[in-house]
């Protein structure tokens, strides 16, 4: 039956039932818009100091030892404590006050992004000029790391053992590397008439590395030969060093405000370091003992499936949780680690596609998360007929809907594209194989997996005010 209601009845009604989804920065009041742009400035620094795995890790440890964390390992009596992985994973925890086994308030993210891998025998010389051939890491579009600054981040293991670190490339004055792009006068049959992901070919992203040659014209690969030189004056390295060395390319330069307004954060890797970040802070920002034991874990290899012994389906975070019980329990059984597991609510700390302007019918935008519309709840992600997810259920949703709605989080949902468009995994799935209820929740990216992904500072400060609620959740 047809029912007549003035206009403003129908605003009331509409506001009482309906939902519109709400931009932060007209939520925010002043000081709190100020509070987000500062913490978007502690934000930039860590992306410039973590843009390997490896850097993540050892950031959030020192971190956490400046505030007052103790290692796991180490027999000491605290309610805070850290634990690194083989240097590439890390987690820290806040004891509760309801016992571990009873389960945990688990918020997981990745460190580790899309990226170029060196080769094992990566230098070479080709028409007297040196490069280092790569390996690239992750999902990547080919295109978009062609004819830009790049930086090499490395860890060596000599000939004696001896550990080395090094970084070129990001300080000023440093050299940078490049990867040559072919110019448009001879692009037509090499690259203009082929699909985009066979134009440009992967054994094609060469760094060109030097031009200088050593000795004379008699002198068997000497343009090779003097970058070797050159690398055994400065760090002691030999060719055979490049085999027991893990050496990454990656995006040269800072993290850059982006827009006049400065609302926005350009960087490389903030899938998923954004996440990290601010569970990281939300973490140490927890003023009174909470009811139930925080824990955030920083995984590595997300961006291959989360294989290998520090990604999400190692046995990782099992070996946290049972030094958490050993710490607060003497029943450090095998049965009560899963009882803990099972017991436990969980977040898998990722970004999603924010909807993107110019390619908006790869979204459907009744469903696609915006830039500036706060922290993103992906119900599942995977792919067509949602193969690969999680798909959290409703009474969860339900959960952390009400912690966020208490807690006045800006919030919104998403998901990774249209049906049949496309789709992507995080480390959900591998969580919720332990029964814990999990959902993906984190902010929308623009451009994500680029060398420069786009973030909003209003989105920032959401996530980090949604995990913040999560962990201090009865």
């Amino acid at each position: 039956m047809k029912r007549n209601l003035t206009k403003k009845q129908a605003d009331e009604l509409r506001k009482k039932i309906g939902r519109k989804p709400s931009l932060v920065w007209d939520v925010m009041n002043k000081q709190e818009t100020a509070n987000a742009f500062k913490f978007a400035e502690k934000y930039k620094a860590f992306l410039d100091r973590a843009k390997t795995e490896r850097e993540a890790a050892s950031f959030i440890s020192d971190a956490a030892v400046k505030k007052g964390f103790k290692n796991i390992e180490d027999r000491t009596r605290a309610s805070k404590f850290y634990k690194i992985c083989r240097g590439k994973s890390a987690a820290l925890a806040v004891i509760g006050r309801k016992p571990v086994k009873s389960g945990i308030h688990i918020i997981g993210a990745h460190i580790d992004s899309p990226r170029l891998d060196f080769k094992q025998n990566p230098l070479y010389e080709e028409t007297d000029l040196a490069f280092f051939k790569t390996h690239y890491y992750g999902g990547i579009r080919k295109h978009q790391w062609f004819a830009r600054p790049l930086a090499i981040h490395g860890r060596v293991i000599k000939k004696n053992g001896e550990e080395m670190d090094f970084i070129i490339g990001e300080s000023e004055g440093d050299p940078v590397l490049t990867i040559a792009d072919l110019l448009p006068h001879l692009a037509g049959k090499a690259q203009e008439n082929k699909r985009l992901s066979l134009a440009f070919e992967g054994e094609k992203l060469n760094m060109l590395a030097g031009s200088l040659p050593i000795g004379d014209e008699k002198v068997k690969e000497r343009f090779k030969l003097n970058l070797l030189s050159h690398l055994y004056e400065i760090y002691g390295m030999t060719e055979e060093d490049f085999i027991t060395a893990e050496i990454e390319a990656v995006p040269a330069g800072n993290a850059r405000d982006i827009g006049l307004d400065r609302s926005m954060v350009g960087a490389y890797g903030q899938d998923d370091r954004i996440c990290a970040f601010a569970a990281m802070e939300a973490l140490f920002d927890l003023i009174k003992k909470p009811n139930v034991t925080a824990l955030a874990l920083f995984f590595d290899k997300e961006e291959i499936g989360s294989e290998g012994n520090t990604g999400a389906k190692s046995r990782f975070m099992e070996e946290v949780v049972s030094d958490l019980l050993a710490k607060t329990s003497s029943d450090t059984s095998e049965r009560t680690l899963r009882k803990a597991l099972m017991n436990s609510a969980a977040i898998s700390a990722d970004v999603t596609a924010a909807l993107d302007p110019d390619f908006q019918e790869v979204h459907e935008k009744r469903n696609a998360a915006r830039l500036g519309y706060g922290i993103s709840i992906t119900k599942f992600t995977g792919a067509r007929g949602k193969s690969g997810a999680n798909d959290a259920n409703a009474e969860y949703l339900g959960r952390i809907r009400q912690i966020f709605n208490e807690n006045k989080v800006v919030w919104q949902t998403g998901e990774l594209g249209k049906v049949d468009q496309g789709g992507g995994g995080t480390i959900a799935k591998f969580l919720a194989a332990y029964d814990m209820e999990i959902v993906d929740c984190g902010p929308p990216i623009l451009s994500m997996h680029s060398p420069l992904e786009i973030s909003s500072k209003a989105d920032l400060h959401m996530t980090f005010k949604g995990y913040r609620a999560f962990f201090s959740a009865k």
